[in-house]
């Protein structure tokens, strides 16, 4: 292998079928659904092998800082690429491969999705070898797996010639099936979609080219003009826009006469549902997949996950209970798939839990909510190390912080001051005001608001180091 392969991870979804625990401000992909570590950072560790360069990163503007801390926590450097709108995988990827081709004229990509579970990353590494030469060659692969049953909530490969050892040419590719043609495409041979994809950078840009040559232009001149944000690479936003929205499948997968597929023999699932923890994560001896916090008493082929709180069950089979600060979801595992329609109709009910946790990330840490009434509200608040809050005011808000935990320094009007562990600051209404943590540990504090209006629209920022309006 002439030279490292360029992981880019596409991180902008928002997996709502995965609600209360994925919400539009904070989806699937930087949330650990298994274990202690989000599927991104899972993914990131996952081509932290030799045959690997550095990651690329291409998500949201309202998950930059979120996607940079979580690649750092796992001792990831990764470059961030900010999409300034979602325009499906076929721009993504693109623009991400331009990106990658900056820093090699001849690389070879491996485009994977940040939310995707793959336990054997052993089996992963050794289908991206299988693949390489083929990729290398000039054919866009993508990982075809062996299905274990027939799922239709996947699309499906019908492998032809074999071109290399676990690497064959593409016959066909098909949507998603009902049952019955499901069952048929496994007995028949087929493999299930996987959606991630190794290929040369010039050979998919190329395709793109012929195929959609607007989405080609419109991401060329995106990446031409994109801008350092602040270490970020931010895609230049009135030439992104006019890219088409289409996914990469349709835009040159489904086209092009150079796709193959690598076999890929492991366990995967895109999560695309509650049921897919069922069929990808270990059981107890009662058929049932407990994340959290979680007693179960007689229940049977059940999915209970607990952020926080204690979850109990009795006497309930093939049920999926999701619990979380603000929300509590129970559905039959067979209508998984319902929950997409479910937060539809949050939405339209203008129901705020539909899309915002109650922890709110930003990029200087986070807060969380811890009790409201007429006119009063308390949140708790955390400060990373070198975190800074905006200089700002409210109109109609006065603050009381109480750190429990580092050391705060403070800005109010001309005086600045650093408000240890047990003291408090008063910030009146109308005062310019400013929090900071330069110490060493998190800075965790109590903020108290009272006032006439509580809204997190009574901000008007001054100035801001993370470039925010």
């Amino acid at each position: 292998m002439s030279s490292s392969i360029i992981p880019i991870l596409l991180a902008g979804g928002a997996g709502t079928r995965l609600w209360p625990v994925s919400r539009d401000a904070l989806p699937k992909q930087f949330l650990p659904l298994i274990g202690d570590r989000s599927t991104y950072q899972e993914t990131l560790l996952r081509v932290e092998d030799a045959m690997f360069g550095p990651p690329i990163v291409i998500t949201g503007p309202n998950f930059h800082f979120f996607a940079r801390r979580q690649a750092e926590d796992v001792g990831v450097e990764a470059t961030i690429v900010i999409e300034p709108m979602r325009r499906d995988s076929g721009p993504a990827i693109a623009a991400a491969t331009a990106v990658a081709m900056r820093r090699d004229p001849n690389a070879v990509v491996l485009a994977l999705a940040a939310d995707h579970i793959i336990p054997d990353a052993e089996a992963f590494c050794a289908s991206c070898r299988a693949g390489h030469m083929a990729a290398a060659a000039g054919r866009i692969v993508t990982f075809g797996i062996k299905p274990t049953e027939p799922k239709t909530s996947y699309g499906y490969i019908l492998p032809g010639e074999t071109i290399g050892d676990g690497v064959s040419a593409v016959k066909r590719f098909v949507e998603k099936p009902d049952p019955e043609t499901a069952a048929r495409y496994v007995r028949d041979g087929y493999l299930w979609n996987s959606g991630n994809f190794l290929f040369r950078a010039d050979a998919l840009l190329s395709e793109l080219k012929q195929f959609e040559a607007g989405m080609a232009t419109a991401v060329e001149a995106a990446v031409a003009n994109a801008s350092d944000d602040l270490g970020f690479l931010r895609l230049d936003p009135d030439a992104f826009s006019c890219a088409p929205q289409k996914s990469i499948d349709y835009a040159v997968m489904e086209k092009t006469d150079r796709a193959a597929v690598a076999i890929g023999d492991f366990s995967w699932s895109d999560i695309g549902s509650w049921d897919a923890l069922f069929d990808i994560t270990s059981r107890d001896s009662a058929g049932n997949v407990l994340q959290g916090s979680v007693v179960t008493m007689d229940a049977k082929g059940c999915v209970v996950h607990s952020n926080d709180r204690l979850t109990a069950v009795i006497g309930v089979k093939d049920l999926v209970v999701v619990s979380t600060p603000d929300a509590v979801m129970v559905v039959p595992r067979a209508r998984s798939q319902d929950v997409r329609e479910l937060v539809g109709t949050l939405k339209t009910e203008k129901r705020p839990e539909a899309s915002n946790h109650k922890r709110v990330h930003r990029p200087w840490g986070y807060y969380e909510s811890v009790d409201s009434g007429d006119r009063f509200q308390v949140k708790r608040i955390v400060v990373v190390p070198d975190g800074i809050l905006s200089l700002q005011k409210h109109r109609h808000r006065a603050e009381h912080w109480i750190v429990v935990r580092g050391t705060a320094e403070v800005t109010i009007g001309d005086q600045v001051r650093e408000v240890y562990e047990n003291e408090s600051v008063y910030i009146p209404i109308g005062s310019v005001h400013r929090m900071a943590n330069k110490g060493k540990i998190a800075l965790e504090l109590i903020e108290v608001q009272t006032g006439s209006y509580l809204g997190e629209d009574d901000i008007e920022r001054l100035e801001d180091v993370y470039n925010r309006n």
